[in-house]
């Protein structure tokens, strides 16, 4: 069982690099796009900013996605099948450069694979599902509609100024909005990892109490109860988050290339202006929804809603629309698809290991 955890922290590690680099285009596509910043100097300051936010947020996200599923109704086996659906899912999606939620297809497949263990629906937590499953839908039109409004605003406040003062103002502005949505980015996605991680301890912390073996330090999770009865996670052994955060940094530094042109130039043109709206609304949208409600919003479907907002600015048509709904078929799939990938991998390890 210990070897079994050893392979999950180090598959949830890999799969946060992957994340950073899958994802890298939703922090630096608008200040690459606008050549605010070269590619190299925009993937070393999200990567900054992606650790920066181990600092700065708690853990709501990583508590909500440990409750995909009941926790009876899981096991390590679970967990591994689910992570590596999540991470082929996100591999293939990378290489044909389809800027698909590293969010949600880790919850589809974590979903999935306890699916197949329980064969049963019931094991999955509704509620955590629902949720992200409308925010699949909301999260692009809240970032759209904040963009538009900032957008607007923007453009009427600087009606008269010198256009080359405004231009070079708007280029230093982009780097402070790019931090912005790169914290956002970092304290978000890096916490699905978190609390994959975090349950997998927890299940072999109740393995080893119930062979009455000792629970290591490195291991132990504490565990609260509220005065609503819900349960979330008291104390997490450090190593854990700032492995994780590190992880996506190093991944963010990888880059992403493939997924920055779609999000950067195909969507629609972006101008230094434009990216100030479009990734400060986008880091609205996920202070707000990620770390307000502790729902796993996905940064992807965050900042393409914020570009096609600045884009309907100047008129509808300036929005690539066929891009677009091409991008919104690949966010509809990801969770049914994850999840189904994850049930196949777990029927696939029940028949090399029985006792899975």
């Amino acid at each position: 069982m210990l070897t079994l955890l050893v392979i999950i922290i180090i598959l949830g590690l890999g799969f946060d690099l992957i994340n950073g680099f899958h994802d890298a285009a939703n922090s630096i596509a608008t200040v690459v796009s606008t050549k605010v910043l070269t590619p190299f100097q925009a993937v070393v300051w999200a990567a900054l900013f992606n650790f920066i936010a181990f600092w700065i947020f708690d853990l709501k996200v990583a508590n909500t996605v440990a409750k995909t599923v009941h926790s009876d109704s899981i096991n390590l086996y679970v967990i591994l099948a689910g992570l590596i659906a999540a991470i082929c899912w996100n591999l293939l999606t990378w290489w044909f450069g389809i800027p698909s939620s590293s969010s949600h297809t880790l919850i589809g497949g974590f979903a999935g694979a306890a699916v197949a263990h329980a064969s049963s629906f019931d094991v999955i937590n509704q509620k955590v599902i629902f949720d992200t499953i409308k925010f699949i839908v909301l999260a692009p039109f809240i970032g759209m509609g904040i963009a538009f409004v900032i957008t607007v605003l923007i453009v009427n406040l600087c009606r008269r100024a010198n256009p080359y003062q405004a231009d070079k103002w708007f280029r230093r502005l982009q780097l402070v909005s790019s931090a912005a949505f790169s914290l956002g980015h970092g304290g978000s996605d890096s916490q699905k990892v978190i609390g994959i991680i975090t349950a997998s301890m927890v299940v072999f912390g109740a393995y080893l109490t119930q062979h009455h073996m000792p629970v290591p330090d490195w291991v132990h999770i504490q565990q609260v109860v509220d005065a609503h009865g819900k349960t979330s996670f008291g104390h997490v052994p450090q190593w854990i988050p700032i492995t994780c955060y590190i992880c996506i940094a190093c991944g963010t530094m990888m880059g992403g290339w493939r997924i920055v042109k779609t999000m950067g130039t195909k969507i629609t043109k972006v101008t230094p202006l434009e990216g100030v709206a479009a990734e400060t609304a986008g880091a609205i949208t996920l202070y707000g929804v990620s770390q307000g409600l502790g729902i796993p919003v996905s940064t992807t479907h965050t900042i393409a809603g914020s570009i096609m907002g600045v884009g309907m600015t100047k008129r509808l048509s300036a929005v690539r629309w066929g891009i677009s709904i091409n991008l919104l078929w690949a966010w509809i799939l990801t969770i049914p698809v994850s999840g189904l990938l994850a049930a196949i991998i777990y029927y696939i390890l029940k028949l090399i290991n029985p006792v899975a």
